[in-house]
């Protein structure tokens, strides 16, 4: 019987070479960030204690003569935003071009995720500048589609790379989410300030048009790395509220929401999309080696767990990211993918599922073999 899999054109068939992350200098504990903001509410401080986050990376508003930490304003924030992700992007698309051996000019493609700010030139034409790539190098930018926009970046990054085997395309996820906080004493701010950490990720992708993937000789990069075979998702138009980042009138700013119901929403429809990612090949989620999950929060990586039927060990990479970094958005899966390369376990032949969720309500997720 012909499958999907077999179906998969090697020939072109986009390959994810290497990955880069970065983050911001200073580390914050939960504990730490309830003192800097004053916060005693023992509500709120339980919604930030009790969420398996240890410490994040933020860049923080400057502190006032008192102590305390100046409101920042809009402008304030959208400056913010602009000059992190520029600073972390370029950050995380050096490492990653680094890891493999490739130059900057050897990216012919890039396309750029963020949801944490506005801007116009987007955040590619201001990457390209920074890091003098060539002129002509083709870019996109998707804006505001949130946690699961890397996933949906991956595979318009795959889809170009296909297109034009042997050429590099980068993706870069920067979230400056520090950027997009509200400060009050409501549950609603409580649940987003707990949760989001400031982060980059980048991730390099290319089709090989000698068929065959493997490292190549001579100049270039590294072609060795996992297949992209297949992408399959769902947006859960009835949970089109659920996340959602909108003008609070009050605030006089933009202020992120998240719904209580979120991990209910991902636990009633991951296992649909993953049967759909596996349906018309032979593989079964037993076969799939390596699960690479979007670090959504604590209650989002038990539904997954409970209704995928993992175990800790298989969402170790998600668990210690959300641990170590908390929620960084669109580039989580990436960060998780960066912790397993170094684990150093994969082997070849190997299958893994990357996944992330977000506003709409969204689930993407992607089906890789090395």
């Amino acid at each position: 019987m012909t499958t999907a899999l077999d179906r998969a054109p090697t020939t072109t068939a986009p390959r994810i070479l290497g990955v880069g992350t970065a983050v911001p200098p200073e580390h914050y504990s939960q504990e730490e960030l309830l003192d800097l903001f004053g916060i005693t509410d023992r509500r709120v401080r339980s919604v930030f204690l009790m969420g398996s986050i240890r410490q994040r990376s933020l860049v923080l508003p400057p502190a006032a003569p008192d102590g305390t930490r100046i409101r920042e304003s809009q402008g304030d924030l959208l400056d913010k935003h602009k000059a992190w992700a520029v600073s972390l992007g370029s950050d995380a698309l050096a490492l990653c071009l680094k890891r493999i051996g490739a130059d900057l000019s050897e990216v012919a493609y890039l396309c750029c995720v963020t949801s944490t700010g506005f801007l116009t030139p987007g955040l590619s034409a201001l990457l390209i500048r920074e890091l003098g790539l060539d002129w002509h190098t083709g870019r996109a930018d998707i804006v505001g589609m949130g946690c699961n926009a890397g996933l949906n970046a991956l595979g318009v990054v795959g889809n170009w790379a296909a297109a034009n085997p042997g050429r590099l395309a980068v993706m870069v996820c920067a979230e400056a989410c520090s950027a997009a906080y509200t400060m009050d004493a409501t549950m609603r701010t409580a649940v987003v300030n707990s949760l989001f950490g400031d982060g980059a990720a980048a991730v390099a992708v290319m089709a090989d048009p000698d068929g065959d993937g493997s490292s190549q000789d001579g100049d270039g990069p590294d072609r060795d790395g996992p297949r992209i075979l297949k992408t399959a998702g769902v947006t859960v138009i009835d949970a089109i509220d659920a996340m959602r980042y909108d003008w609070d009138r009050d605030q006089g700013r933009f202020s992120f929401f998240l719904d209580r119901q979120i991990p209910y929403v991902v636990g009633a429809h991951v296992e649909g999309v993953i049967d759909r990612l596996l349906a018309d090949t032979p593989l079964h989620r037993d076969d799939i080696a390596h699960w690479l999950v979007h670090s959504g929060g604590k209650k989002v990586i038990d539904a997954v767990a409970v209704n995928l039927g993992l175990t800790r060990h298989d969402l170790r990479h998600t668990i210690t990211v959300l641990r170590d970094f908390g929620n960084v958005s669109s580039g989580s899966f990436l960060f998780s993918y960066d912790r397993l390369l170094k684990e150093g376990v994969v082997r070849r032949g190997d299958y893994g599922v990357l996944m992330a969720m977000g506003p709409g309500s969204a689930i993407e997720s992607a089906l890789i073999q090395w």
